[in-house]
Parts: C-alpha cells; sequence; structure tokens
C-alpha cells in the first residue's frame, strides 16, 4: 500500500555547478554533516529552502539582470511572478552561502571575479544576520539569472515525516575567476567530480546519493563540456516518488527507480 501521510511543501532551489577540467565535465559536490534534519550524510549539490526574504527587495529596487521572473515561474510551473523570482534568488543566496560562488555582478554584462572580499557579509548571510537583498543593496550588485539554466523538478514524496520539499535544480557554469569552498556550516567535505566517477563511488558505498541528485549525475554523464550541459533541453516535469509499502521494508518507487536500486551498494 502506498504511504500518504502528507507534511507540508516547501519551495526550494538547488544549483549543479559546472566547470570544464583536462578529465572532462567535472560538478561541484558537498557532502551534508550528520546531524542535519534533511538529507544528512548524503552527498549533494548546493542548494536549500526558499527563505521568506528572497519575495521581497531590500530597498524597493529589484536587482536582477537576465530572464525575468515571469519566465523563470513559467519554466518551473507557477503562475505566480513572485515566486519565479525566488527561487532564483534561493539559488543564488544558497549558492553564495555554501560554497562562495556568487552570480551577481556589477551591472548586466559583468560577474564578480573575487568573492573574498564579501566573505564577512558571507557569513552574516547565512547566520541570517543580513538579508542577501540587504547583501546586494549594500554592494550595489545585480543578480545574474541569465548565468542559470532550468534542469529539473523534484517533489520529495507524500509519507516523509520530516520536511517536503518542491525542489528546481539549476544548472550554472563557475564563474572565471571564481573558486568554490565547502566552508560551510552544513558541509563536511566538497569537491570537484566527474559525474561519472561520483556514481561509481555510489555504486561502491563511497558516497550517499538521493535518487534527485543520482538522476541529476546520470544525465550530466552525456555531456562532454559545460556548454553542452548548459545548451541540453531538459525535462521540467515534476518527478515525485512514491513510497510503498507492501510487506516488507519501505519502497520509493519514480521513473528509473529500478535502475537506481540496481546501482546501490550490496
Amino acid at each position: 500500500s502506498e504511504v500518504t501521510d502528507t507534511v507540508a511543501l516547501r519551495d526550494a532551489s538547488t544549483v549543479i555547478l559546472l566547470r570544464d577540467a583536462p578529465a572532462g565535465l567535472e560538478v561541484f559536490l558537498q557532502r551534508r554533516v550528520g546531524r542535519m534534519a534533511f538529507a544528512a550524510g548524503m552527498t549533494v549539490f548546493p542548494g536549500g529552502g526558499v527563505d521568506s526574504s528572497d519575495r521581497t527587495p531590500a530597498d524597493g529596487a529589484d536587482r536582477w539582470a537576465g530572464p525575468s521572473p515571469a519566465w523563470w515561474a513559467e519554466r518551473f510551473g507557477t503562475d505566480d511572478d513572485a515566486a519565479g523570482r525566488a527561487l532564483v534568488l534561493a539559488a543564488v543566496r544558497e549558492t553564495f552561502e555554501e560554497c562562495g560562488v556568487l552570480f551577481a555582478g556589477p551591472d548586466a554584462h559583468t560577474v564578480v571575479a573575487d568573492t573574498s572580499d564579501h566573505a564577512d557579509r558571507r557569513r552574516a548571510v547565512e547566520r541570517h544576520e543580513i538579508s542577501f537583498g540587504e547583501f546586494l543593496a549594500e554592494t550595489r550588485l545585480v543578480v545574474r539569472s541569465d548565468l542559470l539554466r532550468p534542469h529539473a523538478r523534484w517533489i520529495t514524496p507524500e509519507g516523509e515525516t520530516t520536511r517536503r520539499y518542491d525542489t528546481r535544480f539549476f544548472v550554472a557554469a563557475l564563474p572565471s575567476g571564481q573558486r568554490p569552498d565547502g566552508e560551510t556550516s552544513e558541509a563536511v567535505d566538497a569537491a570537484w567530480v566527474r559525474p561519472a566517477d561520483a556514481l561509481d563511488d555510489f555504486r561502491r558505498g563511497d558516497r550517499m546519493l538521493m535518487p534527485p541528485t543520482w538522476a541529476c549525475l546520470r544525465h550530466l554523464t552525456d555531456h562532454r563540456s559545460v556548454a553542452e550541459a548548459m545548451a541540453a533541453e531538459t525535462d521540467l516535469v515534476p518527478v515525485q516518488p512514491v513510497i510503498s509499502r507492501s510487506g516488507g521494508p519501505l519502497r520509493v518507487n519514480f521513473d528509473g527507480a529500478d535502475e537506481y536500486r540496481a546501482d546501490l551498494p550490496p
């Protein structure tokens, strides 16, 4: 029988950060600390829940360049332009908080080349001492939504008893001159990894991957470069796995679940 007890959904954004390397396309991965309330110990892409501050400009000015909030809202299946804006801002904010990469610049045609000057503000945003909007206002930076591309949408299954997310996945190239790090309270380590190698680590039991991360990594193995991955058209129909219990342990079912279970380490 299907498990149907529900926890309220919360919007979330996740960024698949990419770079070209001599060995091929690489993705930036973090391993979450074991005490986290959600996805403890899992290897993930940077990301997190949409915050209330993501919905309102701090100084009345919309510091924004690139595709409009309405465009993002349509792509991610919502008729709320404000929600489209918040999803992009959450993606940019979370990436800045969790690995120091910032998709913003002084104007619509430039991007910050070195974020080390903003290290103190980064920590303040992460600690909720200032909002991300206040950071943008103070630094007079504009969000570069054109540096992101929509990639996928996954919804935590009904039956999850702690937290449920409606997560939109983005892909983005590492901005020139910037270097991501693992200096966040939510991760114990971070590294650039080829998607195929991350999947091999999962099969050996060296990494734990939730189905959305596994599925995104599998998709990325089809691409040889950042340009290919960024140009690819992807299916944005939401994937919501179903938890079932049929006289045995819980099973999570989705399109591709058999392949996911085949990759699970023995």
